[in-house]
């Protein structure tokens, strides 16, 4: 469903966080689909692993940020303003 709403309103969206563990398709899957959608989309990946074992798959693939759950406001706040700011 997030991907339909994803291809009809990419030209709007600029940034995605992700969970690595969804029903029906996983993190990885869905990156892959995003980025096919719109190569140049900003990609957090949120995960309850920890980051080097969540990320070992995305390495080199464009994701731009990841958030370890739980998070709090001022971490996701941060994480991003740090993809959509870079010059911060």
């Amino acid at each position: 469903e997030a991907l339909e709403v994803f291809r009809r309103e990419r030209d709007r969206i600029v940034l995605v966080l992700l969970d690595l563990t969804m029903p029906n398709m996983d993190g990885q899957e869905t990156f892959r689909e995003l980025r096919r959608i719109k190569p140049e989309v900003k990609t957090i990946l949120c995960s309850g692993y920890n980051e080097q074992a969540a990320i070992s798959h995305f390495v080199g693939k464009g994701l731009a940020g990841f958030l370890q759950k739980p998070y709090a406001y001022d971490e996701l706040l941060a994480a991003v303003r740090k993809v959509l700011e870079p010059s911060r």
